[in-house]
Order: structure tokens, then sequence, then C-alpha cells
């Protein structure tokens, strides 16, 4: 199963307005890491980087100023895409600027139910949270020193590490089957077929010794029309249930 892990960095927070300037991508293959990844740095053509977004990420109008348009790296990124599934944290925010900058070109809409929301899995799973990225390393014991301000990129090779961890770990992905264990003599196997055999040790019995005397005394008195002596279940000498044959 193949999987882009991406992120996004944008001129501000409007999808309507602001454009992408930063594309990170990271491929995974059945959960795991390939190597590939996809880095675009993109000219917003003449839309100004604002103040709070540039605080969040670092990235100025200069650093943009020769980097291509997004027309230009359309069929880069589509061809690094494919037909993955596109992972993503707090996915609306950055499949609303794609289909935003897809919407300017002509190009479908991503189709919703390729996108996965690891924002929603964490807040399944950890449901008092925080569930920020950086919450979510600390979480999981990921190293996100590096990450003093947001990068696509680096944001993306650290939400490949969360969401391999929020799919339950590396060992989920090796996809080993345990084999049942055998069950021991005399225990029922569930979903399979039984078979009783001995106990190896007896189970104690529960009545008490005059209760035990009772009985035979019960029975001595009914004589060999008894039912218990029909059954098999009497009691023996020693004033234990005998066992039927």
């Amino acid at each position: 199963m193949r999987e882009i892990i991406f992120d996004t960095e944008t001129t501000g927070l409007d999808s309507r307005e602001d454009r992408v300037i930063e594309l990170g991508c990271v491929e995974l293959d059945n959960r795991f890491p390939t190597g590939r990844t996809l880095h675009l740095f993109i000219n917003p053509e003449g839309r100004s980087v604002h103040p709070d977004a540039h605080a969040v990420h670092g990235i100025s109008d200069a650093d943009l100023a020769d980097k291509p348009t997004f027309a230009e790296i359309l069929e880069d990124f589509l061809a690094f895409i494919e037909d993955a599934k596109l992972v993503a944290h707090n996915a609306n925010f950055d499949i609303g600027f794609i289909n935003a900058e897809f919407d300017r070109l002509g190009q479908p809409f991503v189709d919703p139910a390729r996108v996965v929301d690891t924002l929603a899995i964490a807040r399944r799973k950890h449901p008092m949270g925080p569930n920020s990225l950086d919450a979510l390393c600390r979480r999981y014991g990921i190293d996100n020193s590096r990450r003093t301000k947001h990068g696509a990129l680096l944001d993306a090779e650290l939400l490949a590490e969360v969401y391999i961890e929020l799919a339950g770990g590396k060992q989920a992905t090796f996809g080993l089957e345990v084999a049942p264990a055998k069950p021991a003599e005399g225990e029922r196997q569930v979903g399979g077929p039984v078979t009783l055999g001995k106990r190896v040790r007896p189970l104690a019995p529960r009545l008490s010794a005059a209760e035990r005397q009772a009985h035979a005394a019960m029975v001595a008195e009914i004589g060999e029309n008894a039912l218990w002596l029909k059954t098999g279940h009497g009691m023996s000498e020693d004033g234990k249930q005998a066992e039927s044959a």
C-alpha cells in the first residue's frame, strides 16, 4: 500500500487568497519509508507572505522570487503522488490549499476518499490530547529538536514517524501472524474442535465429609434401585464420587 505523507507552507491562512509556497512529501510503502521524497518551493505569483506566516515558517518573499510557479511544478507533484493515499496533519487545511491551486489551473480536486487526517486519528486515540505534531512527537519519543520553525519536508518526515506510531508502531507493519497457542490437555479450544481429555489433577471435592457420608447412607437405604448406582455416579467406599466409565 503506497501512501504519501505531505505538508504545505503558505503565504497565509485563507486558501481563497493565499498561496502554497512550499510542498514536502514523503513516500511510504506498507507503512515503511522508501527514501523517496519531493521538496518544492513555489513562487506565489505576487501574493506576499503574511508576517504571521513568516514568523511560523521563516520563508520570505525574497526566498521565493526565483522559484517556479505552482503551474510549473504541477506535473512533478502529480507524478509523485500518483494514486496514493494522501496523509496530512489537519488535512482539511492542506487539502484546501491544494484544491485551491488545482482549481486555478482547471485540475480536478483531490478525492476526499484518498485523504487520511492524522489529527483526526490522534484525537480518537488520545482524546485528552494535546495532539499537535510537536505533542505527538513527544508522546512517541520522536526527536523533533530540528523543528525550530515549520518546514514542509521536515514536518512531513516527522509526521511519517508519528503516523507509523498511530497505526500501531513499526511492529504492526511486519504483518506477521502469531500461531494460536495449543490448548492444554482437557482445555477447550475456542473457535475450533473441542477435545476433552482426562484431567491431570482431579478437582478437589466440594462436598464436606459429613455430606458425603449422609449421601452414602441414603444410597444404601434405597438399595440397588438407587438412581446414583444406575448412572455410575455413586460414592466409593472412601466417600468420593465415583467416576463414570
